[in-house]
Order: structure tokens, then sequence, then C-alpha cells
């Protein structure tokens, strides 16, 4: 390695982040049946699963490399771990995998005709991460980290010799100084694959990022972002997709480095997790808010459990559901809509408890359920209407998710209530696609 390349690897560890040696299968691998999407996705359509299965059938797929989530409360959980383990080691002895040394990839999405998405697969620095309220780690959750969705994630990985991301994180990058900087170089670099995706999941191609003065100009563009963080609550780094993943690499990391001296932790290939970073501004990334529907409820009495949690309210009434959710997206100040069979209403709030309208719903929420009211989280204006509008129930709708407010609320307020927002709609989450070895040898 170049002194040079030694010196940005250096300055790279300063701001969390390794220059990762990325695996990708050898040419003449059929890329399309190769990657799959988040194992976290379709969780209630084994069907989809069923279907890609038959799609991969005899060719190497990452299918084979994780664990479906519509699967883990199968008999079959130990078998099917050891299967993917041993399905590991086997595509590495038998040299399915190509490395790229001291490499990021540049990675632009397209789907659904959407502007398209870029990226920078890059690995993380677990070292620097720390999920619990109130952190104020480098590397940040954004939403509560649900504790026992960690063990069966933990039984999968802790044997595994690879890792396969889908963890998307997000960069504040208003100035686009790394990933838009390199997507303008795009010509330049070398392709590592350019593919379809299964299943509507659009295309995905790549270049590889390894020439020095390429990673010096992400390496520059991430120490400007540090450099304009507040010293004494620096969050460079917000999970967006695959939190609970980033937290399993980091419990099984914990448990590995109680074995080793301090000189092995330096640079043991657990230390790190593969992810890939967006840019929150990025104008393909679209935030999507997460509604709710409360159940044997009325709006009268959500909005009773709400003047508990802010100082005063005003209620607005709208014709429909489209004229509501113009109403509690306009503004500056917190808005949230409520519906049931009857009517339309926006709810502005004067200094509620949270940052963001998510926020202060979820300690109504809480308060509900607690006096057993039950809920759901919902994806979409017209489900949460339809459903909410069913006799006895009350659809919550909450506003867009600022981009330009993100970051600020995570540092004000931590992470975010659970369901807060999502990151596009289901084929369009991460596949699967690069690997890193995590095991020594």
């Amino acid at each position: 390695m170049s002194d040079m390349k030694t010196d940005i690897k250096k300055r790279l560890r300063n701001v969390g982040v390794e220059l990762p040696t990325i695996l990708l299968p050898k040419q003449g691998t059929d890329l399309e049946k190769w990657a799959v999407v988040a194992c976290d996705q379709y969780t209630s359509e084994r069907s989809y699963w069923e279907k890609v299965e038959q799609f991969v059938k005899g060719t190497p797929s990452t299918l084979n490399l994780i664990f479906p989530e519509c699967y883990l409360e199968d008999s079959d959980s130990d078998d099917r771990i050891e299967s993917i383990n041993k399905t590991m080691r086997d595509y590495i002895d038998q040299g399915l995998f190509v490395e790229h040394k001291d490499s990021f990839f540049l990675v632009k999405r397209e789907c659904n005709g959407k502007n398209p998405r870029w990226g920078l697969v890059a690995a993380l620095d677990l070292e620097r991460y720390n999920w619990e309220k109130g952190s104020r780690s480098l590397i940040r959750a954004t939403e509560g980290t649900i504790m026992s969705r960690i063990p069966p994630r933990k039984k999968i990985r802790k044997d595994a010799p690879l890792e396969l991301p889908h963890i998307l994180v997000l960069i504040n990058d208003s100035k686009g100084r790394i990933i838009e900087a390199l997507a303008g170089k795009a010509d330049e670099l070398k392709l590592a694959y350019d593919t379809p995706l299964m299943e509507n999941g659009g295309r995905i191609k790549a270049w590889v990022v390894n020439r020095s003065e390429d990673i010096e100009l992400a390496c520059k563009g991430f120490e400007a972002l540090y450099e304009g963080l507040d010293p004494e609550n620096r969050l460079l780094f917000a999970m967006g997709d695959g939190n609970h993943s980033f937290a399993t690499a980091k419990s099984c990391w914990e448990d590995i480095k109680q074995t080793l001296s301090p000189e092995e932790r330096e640079n043991h290939p657990a230390r790190f997790c593969l992810v890939e970073l967006e840019n929150i501004f990025d104008g393909g990334l679209e935030f999507e808010p997460i509604h709710r529907v409360l159940f044997s409820s009325t709006p009268s009495e959500v909005i009773r459990y709400l003047s508990r949690h802010c100082k005063s309210y005003t209620i607005e009434k709208a014709k429909d559901a489209d004229e509501l959710v113009r109403l509690i997206n306009a503004g500056t100040r917190q808005r949230l809509g409520l519906c049931d069979e009857n009517e339309f209403l926006s709810i502005e709030l004067e200094s509620p408890r949270s940052n963001i309208a998510a926020g202060t719903m979820q300690y109504v929420i809480d308060d509900m359920v607690q006096d057993g009211k039950k809920v759901d989280y919902i994806h979409g204006v017209d489900v949460t209407e339809r459903i909410g509008r069913q006799k006895g129930n009350v659809g919550v709708f909450l506003p867009e998710v600022s981009k330009e407010t993100f970051f600020e609320t995570i540092i004000k307020d931590g992470a975010l209530p659970r369901k807060t927002f999502s990151m596009g709609e289901a084929q369009e989450k991460r596949f699967y696609m690069e690997a890193r070895k995590i095991k020594l040898g």
C-alpha cells in the first residue's frame, strides 16, 4: 500500500470510516439471480421468497447466504443457519469471489421510474456506534432499538465468515462533497457491476473507487462534515435502514473484543461493518411517514390524551384525506391529522413535547396502549384512511419527515420512535450484492 493511501486510511479511521476489501462474485455470475432484497422485507409474504427460491435455483445467490425473516419462527432455523455458514465457506473455497482491496463502491440505484439514488459502499467502525438512548456517538441509531430483535440475528452472524450489507446509513451532506462529487467522476471510474434486479427491484450499477485521488476526495468530504459538527455532540452517521443488523454486528464485536489484545482489536475485521452510505439530500431518496390506526377509540379521546403532551392545540376540519395531508404539511408549527367514520381533523400543537409529530404522538400512543388500547402502523395515506374510517377506529396521519431537520431532531431528541419513517417501498430496499470477510484467516 502506498504511503499516501496509508495516511488516508488513518484519517478515515479518525472519522469512523474504514476502507474495506469488498468481495464480488467473479465475472460470469448471473447477478440478477445473485442479488436478493433485504431479509427483513416481505415478512408476511412467504410466496415472495418461494418465488425467489425458484428463480435462483441451481445458481450462486445471496439467497443461500441470508435468513429471510419470514422463516425465523420455523422449527428448522438451526439447520438453516448451519447451511448458510456452510454455503459461505463453500463459495469462498470455490473461488467464487473477486477481491477489491482498499476500495469504496459508488452505487447508482434506479427503481420504478423515480430519480436515481446514489450511495457509497464503505465500512464503519463499530467502536464509534452506540444504540443506547441519549447516545452521543459518531454513529447513531435513529429509531429505538428493540433488544429482542438482536439475539436471532446474532445467532446467524456469530459463526458466519462473511457479511452482506442491506444497511443504509445517512450522511448530512447538503453541499454534495462526497457521494455527489464522486458521481460526477463516474465516467472515469472502473465499472464494478451493472445488472437488473429481480421482482420489480429496478437496476443497480456500481463503480470501484480505489484511486488515491478519489479516496482523498471522499476523505476530505468526511473530514469537512466532521469538523462542522458540535464537538460536544457529533452525529456524522445516522442509521437509515438496518439498525438492528448494525446493532447485531456491534454486539458480536463486543463479544469478540473480549478475546483480543489491544493490538489485535485495532484491525480485526469484525470491528467494522459494511454499509451503504446515502446523502439525506439525494433527490432520489424518499422519506415516507408511517401512519397509525388506533382501535376502539374516538378522535375526542385521542385529543384528550394529546392535550397532556402539548401546551395547547387548535383544531381545523378538512373535507377529505387529501386536504388533511396538505394541512398537516403546511405552516411552521407541528401538526398531525385524525380521521374516523365521520370527519377529518387537523390538529396544530403549541409547545409539543417532542420535536416532531411522530414523537409527540408516540407519547399519546404509549399512554393509550397502557390503558388497554391497540395500535397498528400503516404505510400509505389511502390505507390509513380506509382502516381509520371503519367504525370504532381512528386514523392518525403524520406529516412528512423533513430532511432538513432530520439530523437536528436526532441530536435534540435522540432516537425517534419506532416506525417513524420508511425509506422507500419494499422492492426499493437494498439488495444484497457485495460481501466482506469478518473472520480472520
